[in-house]
């Protein structure tokens, strides 16, 4: 089934169709490949599914604000979505997808902006009070898998999605350098010229990271460079604290902390943090839509608590830090938080 993002919501494809959220996965788990499950990614939004659909929102929703912040490799513009009613409010980001091969974290993104436009009174008196960025899919040609160089040897059935850009750079390794256009895009035309206070780097793991047994549906991760500002730091573990408070509490939900810290400063989580004193989080989500890698690859039947996660991560965030419960938020809850196991 090709999937009409703008035709017909992602919370009506949840509910009819394969992306149904089926209680035999309500721990979080979810089957894995296994060499026993062909992986679809026709469901998956294309880049000119999800243009159009912005493009319709904006001219729909009065308080939304659209930007072309810069182009891939190839040429695809890059979006912003912007909900600014006071420049003076806080500030968060939510990137999505530098990884193309990562996609769920655009579609949980894309079901949020569009519950944005329901204008309900709840969502009129949030947006009063917090400015909400959002950068779906930001590696576009490695979501589509226009890039230059051989993705044959690629698991999934239709269209390839790799992690690297179109010259094959990992973009998450390249917030120092800067040498990719989509990476220049971002500094100069989001991080530079907007006030941003809190950042989600939104990504996925493998399928096979557990805490004694039982797989964790995500990891958190902190800014862990030793030289990340205390303030900066703190306000990081208190937006952990408040995903992780709402994700687990969903029942599927089993989010740990990250098990591969680093203190590259290259990486969003550190680089944001160090050059523009932005607290910052990366949350990394079980499973991939596509690699070479089998164990990365988590089969579709899974999509609709990925989704859901990211969906909750995004909304509980920007209505904590629009409420203030973000300031009361224990920090306690990220630095007691175990770390998964990578069991592979």
């Amino acid at each position: 089934m090709k999937k009409k993002f703008f035709a017909l919501s992602l919370s009506a494809l949840i509910a009819t169709s394969s992306l149904s959220f089926s209680p035999v996965y309500a721990t979080g788990n979810g089957p894995d490949v296994n060499g026993n499950e062909t992986v679809q990614t026709a469901m998956l939004t294309t880049y000119d599914e999800m243009a159009a659909f912005l493009k319709k929102e904006a001219a729909k929703q009065a308080h939304m604000g659209l930007e072309v912040i810069g182009q891939t490799v190839k040429g695809r513009d890059i979006f912003l979505v912007k909900y600014i009613t006071d420049p003076k409010n806080p500030t968060i980001l939510y990137l999505t997808q530098q990884h193309g091969n990562e996609a769920l974290t655009t579609e949980g993104a894309l079901e949020y902006i569009r519950h944005l436009g329901s204008n309900s009174k709840n969502i009129k008196e949030m947006l009063k009070n917090v400015n909400i960025l959002i950068v779906p899919m930001f590696n576009a040609d490695g979501a589509m898998g226009d890039v230059n160089f051989s993705l044959d040897n690629y698991m999934a059935s239709g269209r390839h999605l790799t992690r690297y850009n179109a010259d094959r750079l990992d973009l998450n390794r390249d917030h120092v350098n800067k040498r990719a256009p989509e990476t220049r895009a971002l500094h100069e035309n989001v991080l530079q010229k907007y006030h941003i206070d809190y950042m989600i780097d939104l990504h996925h793991q493998g399928t096979q990271e557990d805490y004694f047994g039982k797989l964790t549906s995500g990891s958190v991760l902190a800014p862990y460079h030793p030289d990340v500002d205390k303030e900066v730091l703190l306000n990081s573990k208190k937006l952990a604290a408040v995903l992780l408070e709402n994700v687990n509490s969903k029942g599927w939900g089993h989010v740990l902390k990250y098990d591969e810290p680093s203190t590259n400063t290259s990486v969003a989580s550190n680089a944001m943090a160090l050059q523009y004193g932005i607290s910052v989080m990366l949350f990394e989500m079980r499973g991939m839509a596509d690699h070479s890698y089998e164990p990365y690859v988590l089969g579709q039947k899974s999509n609709g608590y990925i989704i859901k996660q990211a969906f909750t991560a995004i909304d509980s965030t920007a209505k904590a830090i629009a409420d203030g419960t973000i300031n009361t938020a224990d920090p306690a809850v990220y630095d007691n938080l175990p770390e998964q196991h990578y069991s592979y």
